[in-house]
């Protein structure tokens, strides 16, 4: 029976008993596996981000672990669990969606800021105990600022190699992405790998600091380098990867398994030489960077892509730090070749958006096409041009 809520869309945790919408969902069972696991670990609070090990804008299911837990959705948010509360931090954005879709576990703190999550933290958590986080789901910044956030106040921030969602979820987490790795042809690209990778190299000897490997975290850092595409994640043509490029040697950390037969011959083409592609598991680039940082030598990575966990790996005196990697930065300056192929895209997806328009002025009197219909209309319309490989995100179709 519906409780006398004015908007029964919404939960309302003060009415006895409680009331949640039907697109709540119950995380009573899910949170009580979460703290198994917590106590195992014997940590009294555990930070989840929203994020996936690459700091991708986008994730896939398998790396939706907020989601998991809280039954919320949206693209950011940060949750906190201790063993009796469980708080989730969003913004604005996503403040009524969280109130349809959170159970009465869970508060909601509509801020994001990390000085809030760390009040909240030194009030739920006793002095002396221990905030445990996966430090591979963390960007540099955010784990300095989480650092800050708690200095002086008596709790302890402890980095978990294991993740404890992923412990709860167990055999439920859907699979990783068994899907092809393929090549991007040459007519697409203007520059074929080999002549990226020379590009880098000479980067890395013209720097003050003579770095000896470049270290990629980035998924379209290797995508684009290696000219390879992929679609682990949902409007995203990249592939879960990692890349050590040095002067000599280059190590792709990828599911080899998967990678098209065109793909790995294009890879193998310069072996053996500095122009040959080892390929490495994705899981084993802790244990390499880990080795290859015994030696005289000096990283270079782009901050805002490389986790805490593996700058962690790295002594501080053989890092060399910059916002963006000099992958990242080559990436954004395209080539004539590149510029030609975005403008003729651009073109292909005008006419699908010019047919939409002429399609909706003749079906919109007619009173047969609603805004879902319209979203699926358009990226029928898309899919239909010549190379499309589906849209870069859902569509936000709106009227009125």
């Amino acid at each position: 029976p519906r409780a006398p809520s004015t908007r029964n869309n919404i939960r309302d945790c003060s009415a006895d008993p409680p009331y949640l919408p039907p697109t709540a969902t119950d995380t009573t069972a899910r949170l009580a596996a979460l703290r198994g696991t917590l106590r195992t670990h014997g940590a009294q609070a555990y930070i989840v981000p929203s994020t996936d090990a690459h700091m991708s804008e986008y994730i896939s299911e398998r790396d939706a672990r907020l989601g998991w837990l809280t039954g919320f959705t949206g693209s950011a948010g940060t949750a906190v669990v201790t063993q009796d509360k469980a708080a989730l931090w969003t913004d604005s954005r996503y403040w009524t969606q969280a109130e349809r879709e959170l159970d009465c576990n869970w508060e909601l703190q509509r801020t994001t800021s990390i000085e809030s999550i760390g009040m909240w933290i030194v009030k739920a958590v006793p002095a002396g105990g221990n905030v445990s986080l996966d430090p591979f789901l963390f960007s540099i910044d955010t784990w300095n600022s989480y650092s800050r956030a708690l200095h002086g106040s008596g709790r302890t921030l402890l980095a978990l190699e294991t993740n404890l969602v992923d412990q709860a979820w167990g055999d439920q987490r859907p699979l990783p992405s068994s899907s092809e790795i393929y090549s991007l042809p040459a007519e697409f690209t203007g520059r074929s790998w080999q002549e990226k990778v020379a590009g880098i190299r000479q980067r890395m000897e013209q720097h003050v600091r003579r770095p000896t490997a470049v270290l990629l975290s980035g998924l379209e850092e290797t995508a684009w380098l290696f000219n390879l595409r992929g679609d682990d994640i949902p409007y995203n043509p990249i592939f879960y990867s990692y890349t050590l490029l040095t002067n000599t040697t280059i190590s792709l950390f990828v599911e080899s398994s998967r990678l098209s037969a065109a793909a790995r011959e294009s890879l193998r083409s310069g072996c053996p030489g500095p122009l040959c592609v080892e390929l490495q598991e994705y899981g084993q680039v802790s244990a390499h960077l880990r080795r290859y940082s015994q030696g005289n030598v000096t990283v270079w990575l782009g901050t805002e892509y490389t986790t805490y966990g593996l700058y962690g790996i790295i002594p501080q005196e053989k890092l060399l730090e910059e916002n963006y990697s000099p992958v990242m930065m080559a990436k954004a300056v395209k080539n004539a070749h590149e510029q030609e192929m975005l403008r003729a895209a651009h073109v292909r997806d005008a006419v699908a958006v010019i047919q939409y328009l002429l399609w909706l002025e003749k079906t919109v009197p007619q009173g047969l096409v609603d805004e879902f219909s319209g979203a699926q209309h358009i990226d029928a319309l898309r899919w239909a041009q010549e190379h499309s490989r589906g849209p870069s995100f859902q569509s936000i179709s709106a009227s009125g």
